[in-house]
């Protein structure tokens, strides 16, 4: 696929939530799996959602991740984001019974479940952790949040940390979300990548998140480290999107990272989808991939609101 910046704010939007799905449904299938078996099974990268892996996945189904995003995007309303509305999507899909979900998000999303107000649940989880909770179950699902409030920075801000602290309270989580939907709202204006380092963190109060962000540009490959942690997921994220020069080549870089592939693989394909847009995705990724008719509708609705 071409490299070219597709320049349409819709393209871009759309760009956002699919990129964020084909890497979410890339990585899925070989979810857990390390850098080397990934290196020499697949020695040009992971390039086919094929469905299959841990999960028992179908081909094009997602996991997490998406379900989460979307589970965000459907509490969004044309004057901003009901978070009692998120909090009950979360629980309802987490008694649904989904096939992966996080240790810190069924925890929270339990307590919610039994009558926790959300304002509680990850705080209480937090308190509980003697090193935190600082998963990257924030970093996967926030990029809707990125389309809604696109142009107004201190609501993007605010819904990135409420949404994010009802399941990790930490503040790299929190700020991580904050961090990746600046970096995302960056790209959904045109800018490019000129400048996204900078907007990414601007702001941003953890020097965690900020650090991870600002060196993944310089960073070679075996310094990169792709498991559960969030700021590992944003440095491989940046870094995957920071070398390489189209959407399926970020998304693939980020999968063939091994270890937590399917949101390295998502967060990763949330920032190339905004910038080179959902024409640019590879077509054979789209013709397999569950649901893209109402993931276009929700992009095209949380831009059209922000307007």
């Amino acid at each position: 696929m071409t490299g070219k910046v597709v320049n349409d704010q819709h393209d871009r939007a759309i760009g956002c939530l699919l990129g964020l799905d084909c890497g979410d449904a890339l990585g899925g299938a070989v979810e857990f799996r390390d850098r080397a078996n990934l290196d020499r099974t697949f020695p040009d990268g992971v390039r086919d959602i094929t469905g299959g892996g841990p999960h028992r996945l179908e081909p094009g189904e997602y996991t997490d991740d998406t379900d989460m995003a979307l589970a965000i995007a459907r509490a969004c309303t044309e004057e901003g984001i009901d978070l009692d509305a998120v909090a009950a999507n979360f629980v309802a899909w987490y008694h649904a019974g989904p096939k992966d979900i996080g240790i810190a998000t069924s925890q929270a999303l339990d307590l919610i479940g039994r009558g926790v107000p959300w304002q509680e649940a990850g705080e209480q989880l937090q308190r509980a952790s003697s090193q935190g909770v600082a998963g990257n179950g924030t970093v996967m699902r926030c990029a809707p949040l990125a389309l809604r409030f696109q142009s107004e920075p201190d609501r993007l801000r605010w819904s990135s940390i409420e949404t994010a602290r009802m399941t990790h309270a930490d503040p790299r989580a929190t700020w991580g979300a904050v961090a990746f939907n600046q970096g995302i709202a960056h790209l959904l204006s045109g800018n490019g990548r000129q400048g996204l380092i900078e907007a990414a963190v601007q702001d941003v109060q953890n020097g965690g998140v900020v650090d991870a962000i600002t060196r993944a540009p310089g960073m070679v490959r075996n310094d990169v480290v792709s498991g559960g942690y969030v700021l590992d997921t944003l440095n491989a994220a940046f870094w995957s999107l920071l070398t390489t020069n189209s959407a399926e080549e970020a998304v693939v870089r980020a999968v063939s990272l091994g270890s937590d592939t399917d949101t390295t693989g998502a967060v990763a394909g949330a920032l190339a989808g905004t910038l080179y847009g959902a024409s640019t995705l590879p077509p054979r990724w789209l013709d397999v991939l569950h649901n893209v008719a109402e993931i276009r509708a929700l992009a095209i609705q949380l831009v059209s609101w922000d307007a």
